[in-house]
């Protein structure tokens, strides 16, 4: 990764010729697929913590502690497995990839819905892991495909699909358990979804993939992590994903919790809390399109300082709110900044790196994404049994806090000409 030379505040938004339009049909096709599964797999954000009494865990501190836990399973495994399959990636093609997941997402899931006790449900997610993948895959399809100068537009774009997923999901996901009055029926429900969207990828999904032409030597998984450690920017960057998704996830097992102490148990509380889950997904689609777009202008670590900053100061009011609907209104301007972290720093990395090593560096960067996606519930549900659910939020401030000092001080900006 290299340093840039000045951006022009005053160029206009990348243009593209009638003949350069190809590569559309595949992003959009890719930004409603992300949409239903994100959809489908969030349907079970707000169920989790509610459904653990129901397999056995009795107390409030186990409920905080196991929600921490069972959200962060599958994240952990796929930090490990992520490196493998972008490998795969890149050797067979990124939409086999989306297949694979797609079908063990739905496998999974629904054996979720038929455990019993809470071990089962742990073995069942955790075990999902080793096949996930699918947003680390598609990233790697799109930025493999799209033209260089509109790769931060293609990937804020993505994003937005991901993140109206994650806005609708919630609310479908609690609204389903209290129409139902069963806490299982989100986890059927997702998996019928999901091989809707596996339906989807092989049927509409085009990708001209050309296996890398072999120069004698043994590709190995380890090439990832040889091109991750000898370029400082990319590893950089590793961290940068890791602190987001810490700082991001450290708070989803406590959202529901910590809606009860604010308005009790009411028979809405799986749709309320799915609500506050949501807010923050109908902020990120607001801003992620945008973000993207101007980042392919003004350059990407500039968003990305931006982000970081407007995510810290508006992340330090949750410590203090007092009211639902407060709560909703924080959540709602943290949203605004965080939907615009993941996609640029991802254009950095995919800016930095060949288009067939791609899906391999996607594979290990998304081990970081994995990683706080784990870590980050487990952390939340550790210090919300031992401290509060208060002290959650000022661990998420410090996070982006220190992420935004990361930033400023080891990642440079990209040169037009890589």
């Amino acid at each position: 990764m290299r340093d840039a030379p000045e951006h022009n505040p005053n160029q206009d938004y990348p243009t593209l010729r009638p003949s350069d339009r190809g590569w559309q049909r595949t992003l959009w096709a890719m930004v409603g697929i992300q949409f239903v599964m994100t959809g489908a797999i969030n349907f079970l954000s707000p169920i989790i913590p509610l459904m653990l009494p129901e397999l056995g865990v009795r107390t409030t501190e186990g409920v905080d502690i196991w929600a921490g836990v069972i959200t962060g399973a599958t994240s952990f495994v796929a930090a490990f497995a992520s490196p493998i399959w972008g490998r795969v990636a890149d050797k067979h093609g990124r939409k086999l990839a989306l297949l694979r997941s797609s079908f063990a997402i739905a496998l999974f899931t629904a054996l979720m819905g038929l455990s019993t006790n809470v071990w089962q449900f742990f073995g069942a997610r955790a075990v999902m892991g080793v096949f996930a993948g699918f947003s680390s895959a598609a990233i790697a399809l799109v930025a493999s495909t799209v033209p260089e100068r509109r790769l931060g537009y293609a990937l804020g774009w993505l994003s937005s699909g991901q993140l109206v997923g994650s806005l609708v999901g919630p609310v479908i996901g609690g609204l389903l358990a209290d129409v139902t009055g069963s806490y299982r029926a989100p986890f059927f429900w997702c998996a019928g979804i999901t091989c809707a969207g596996l339906v989807l990828v092989w049927a509409v999904v085009v990708e001209d993939f050309r296996p890398v032409v072999s120069t004698g030597k043994k590709p190995s998984v380890f090439a990832g992590f040889a091109l991750i450690t000898g370029s400082s920017g990319l590893a950089a960057l590793f961290l940068v994903l890791l602190m987001a998704q810490l700082s991001t996830r450290t708070i989803a097992p406590v959202v529901t919790i910590f809606v009860q102490t604010l308005i009790g148990s009411p028979p809405e509380i799986a749709t309320l809390s799915g609500i506050a889950f949501s807010i923050t997904g109908l902020a990120n689609l607001v801003a992620a399109p945008f973000l993207g777009n101007r980042s392919d202008i003004i350059g990407y670590r500039k968003v990305l300082l931006i982000c970081l900053l407007g995510a810290t100061l508006t992340s330090v009011p949750q410590i203090f709110v007092g009211s639902y609907w407060g709560f909703l209104a924080e959540r709602f301007a943290v949203g605004l900044f965080i939907g615009g972290i993941l996609p640029t720093a991802n254009a950095l990395i995919g800016r930095s790196v060949s288009r067939e090593n791609r899906g391999t560096v996607y594979g290990m960067t998304s081990s970081a994404t994995f990683l706080g996606n784990s870590l980050g519930p487990l952390m939340g549900g550790g210090i919300a049994a031992g401290f509060g659910i208060r002290w959650v939020f000022v661990v998420t401030a410090l996070l982006l806090a220190g992420n935004l000092v990361w930033v400023w001080f080891t990642v440079p900006e990209l040169r037009e000409d890589c």
